[in-house]
């Protein structure tokens, strides 16, 4: 999970009811307490890679000293290359009609926000294909470099595995950019209405680490590189001092 958009259906419920307290009847506390479902809202919206999962706090999204909510899925989108989720194109198409995103007073500040990082979620997304693309190859080329031998099964394996570093480096590093601007100004101006997001802390380790371990495979192949020149080397100046 790159991250998760969530709202405080409290303060929600409170920038809708200000707005068309007038077209809402019932119990106004009752209404409190589900606007979000009442309004198509979810609770929460957790963006992938390739899709957006959304949901709801179930048994509600408030803790109290019995119960601790827990995130209910409730469907996810298809999943798309070059995917980037926009959550306040989402939330407008899932609210009722007649209710815009204006209604709830929503901060300008996180559609640029969204907007300014598409692009660099886009080559984020090629970069990976391509890290996980050489990552294979070196998975590959390393089983058979173990059966062959040699140092041009070493050359090629540290170049394959040198690529799956790069590309995966420079696509965690986007990954980090995208989620900490997005989340620090969701945070930043969504607060007023109830609007929080959180970074995927699973997903930037699972990133790192694989862009650490194909660092680590490609100085590995780097030294049997070596070895093997070593080797030689040692081959032929033992063959040349015995024909003296």
């Amino acid at each position: 999970m790159l991250g998760r958009v969530a709202l405080n259906t409290s303060k929600t419920s409170s920038s809708l009811l200000s707005s068309i307290g007038a077209s809402v009847k019932g119990d106004v506390n009752d209404l409190i307490g589900d606007v979000a479902r009442k309004f198509n809202i979810h609770d929460f919206y957790s963006a992938h890679l390739l899709d957006y999962c959304e949901g709801y706090y179930i048994p509600s999204a408030v803790a109290n000293a019995t119960v601790e909510p827990h995130k209910y899925v409730t469907q996810c989108s298809n999943r798309t290359a070059l995917f980037h989720f926009d959550p306040s194109s989402v939330i407008q198409k899932e609210l009722k009609s007649g209710i815009t995103l204006d209604d709830l007073h929503w901060p300008s500040a996180i559609k640029n926000a969204v907007r300014t990082v598409e692009i660099a979620s886009k080559v984020m997304f090629v970069l990976y294909c391509i890290g996980v693309a050489a990552t294979g190859l070196a998975l590959l080329g390393a089983f058979l470099g173990v059966l062959s031998g040699g140092r041009l099964a070493a050359l090629i394996n540290n170049m394959l595995a040198f690529l799956a570093f790069m590309a995966l480096g420079i696509a965690s590093a986007i990954a980090s950019a995208i989620m900490s601007k997005v989340v620090d100004e969701v945070n930043k101006h969504g607060t007023d209405v109830g609007v929080t997001a959180a970074k995927g802390k699973t997903f930037l380790g699972l990133t790192w680490t694989a862009t650490v371990l194909m660092f680590v495979t490609a100085i590995a192949w780097i030294y049997e590189f070596v070895a093997h020149r070593r080797q030689q080397t040692s081959y032929v100046y033992e063959g040349k001092k015995g024909r003296y």
